[in-house]
């Protein structure tokens, strides 16, 4: 991939900022630093935001660098990975036309690696679509398409909801919160600091000891996602005063979202940068390409209907069988199940150093599981139990809405600039698994407690960031509500770098 960038003047180290700015959304080469810097005339802050280093050195990168694990490499590596996604999901699919019934310890194994593997092909299928469809839009498709899983064993609870509402409506909104915590505390975090310890080996490796902007720098045109979860995550915040999630609050959220996705799709249809099992599938000729992503689609569909039920089921009887709480099970065991594939996508971008790509990719899907997926879960109910009630939510439910709103707000806070520090990342990974620890271990009087003093630090860190960065607020909500979507990827370069 790299002969395209070339030539490079010696010094030249990769980053977010400036290597990839353009291969997020597949458009075209990085952007290319004035000839004063190319010149090394001295800017050295101007150099760095860029991706440029001004100090002399032999510090080129090489293909290997970046390359993928050895065992993915090449047609026979990838053709390996989707066939071992595919025998994934047999025993699971076969136990349920059989109509056999696994052991209960056995079940949630059987039922849940049969999500985690249809997730790939899911995932990899979708990235294979951004040829046939607008780039902004395939974005969206994709992040929607890789949850599907998390819809699949939501929708589930909250259909069981409706008829047993005091045991199943917790469950459901246990997975969507678990979910949306994981996602922003590890997956956002993961992208920033496997990124940066990247570029420190790479760095070290070729001898350069200079500075290094390790930031991860979003697009322009991510400014769209990051307005619109902006917005749900102001409304979110009213759903912890509620005692039901009601089709109001449905109407809304969902309302959020197809603007979000009518917007999205304006954006101009553009070559995508496919990895993986993805790359193989996208040099297919046109219509076997479409034959192939249509099956993949549709067979990793039918095996999350297949699975996702019983998954469910299985969660909720090996908690009550090992005297496990079956509500940690479903907000922590359930999520990681279906968010992995998706997370493992973000971390091979990542390594390959297209960080916002891999953040994009992750920020796409909080937006629509905190929009479409919030939202559709009292739809789900309404139609299960009959009635025009909303989904019941109880005193521990409201805290966790609470917890996780409060996190949304911190992420938006920290994204008011597009940019993403490792210190940043660090802060959303140890506020989410200290809170993960302290749930865990401290006792159910504290509990309560505790969750409240978290998503008041989330409330109060989100402030501070908010007064050092107010000045990005009103540029970032007029590039992602106003701004012609063509022209936000018509930027010839960053804009805090032009601002320079």
């Amino acid at each position: 991939m790299f002969d395209r960038f070339l030539p490079r003047p010696e010094g030249f180290i990769p980053n977010s900022p400036g290597f990839h700015s353009g291969l997020a959304r597949g458009h075209g080469p990085p952007r290319t630093p004035s000839a004063a810097v190319r010149s090394f005339t001295g800017d050295h802050t101007l150099a760095r935001r860029l991706g440029w280093v001004t100090d002399p050195g032999p510090v080129a990168t090489s293909p290997d660098d970046v390359a993928p694990p050895a065992g993915l490499r090449g047609a026979r590596g990838q053709m390996l990975a989707i066939s071992l996604a595919v025998l994934g999901t047999l025993p699971a699919v076969l136990t349920r036309i059989a109509g056999a019934s696994p052991q209960e310890y056995l079940a949630p194994v059987l039922f849940g690696f049969a999500i985690l593997s249809a997730s790939f092909l899911l995932a990899w299928a979708a990235e294979a679509l951004q040829l046939d469809i607008s780039q902004g839009l395939a974005l969206t498709v994709l992040a929607l398409i890789a949850v599907l899983p998390e819809y699949a064993v939501d929708f589930t609870f909250a259909w069981k909801a409706g008829k047993n509402p005091v045991e199943y409506a917790p469950l459901a909104l246990a997975n969507m919160t678990g979910s949306n915590r994981l996602l922003i505390g590890v997956g956002w975090a993961m992208v920033v600091l496997v990124a940066a310890w990247r570029m420190k080996s790479i760095a070290k490796k070729r001898g350069y000891e200079g500075e290094i902007d390790t930031d991860t720098v979003l697009d322009r045109p991510h400014a769209i996602e990051i307005a619109f979860l902006a917005i749900a995550t102001l409304y979110s915040l009213t759903l912890p005063l509620k005692r039901t999630l009601t089709l109001f609050d449905g109407v809304i959220l969902i309302a959020i979202f197809v603007v979000f996705f009518w917007r999205i799709g304006k954006s101009p249809s553009e070559e995508p940068h496919l990895v993986g099992p993805a790359r193989l599938i996208g040099a297919l000729p046109t219509q076997r390409r479409r034959v192939a992503v249509g099956v993949m689609l549709g067979y990793a569909a039918l095996v999350i209907f297949l699975c996702a039920a019983p998954f469910a089921e299985s969660l909720v009887h090996v908690g009550e069988k090992a005297g496990i709480s079956t509500f940690l099970l479903v907000q922590w065991v359930a999520p990681l199940a279906s968010e992995a594939p998706e997370l493992l996508v973000a971390g091979l971008f990542a390594w390959r150093l297209n960080t916002s790509a891999g953040l994009g990719t992750l920020l796409s899907s909080k937006v629509n599981q905190w929009t479409l997926l919030v939202g559709s879960l009292p739809l789900v109910f309404a139609i299960s139990s009959g009635t025009l009630h909303g989904l019941p939510i109880d005193s521990l439910q409201r805290e966790e809405l609470f917890l996780t709103a409060a996190q949304s707000v911190f992420a938006c806070a920290v994204l008011v600039n597009r940019r993403l520090s490792v210190k940043e990342a660090w802060a959303l990974f140890g506020l989410f698994i200290s809170q993960f620890i302290l749930g865990g271990v401290l006792p159910d009087g504290a509990r309560e407690l505790e969750r409240i003093i978290v998503g008041c630090t989330y409330l109060a860190l989100a402030a501070g960031m908010l007064v050092v960065n107010g000045r990005f607020v009103r540029p970032l909500f007029h590039d992602g509500l106003r701004e012609p979507v063509g022209e936000l990827f018509r930027e010839d370069e960053p804009e805090e770098a032009s601002s320079l």
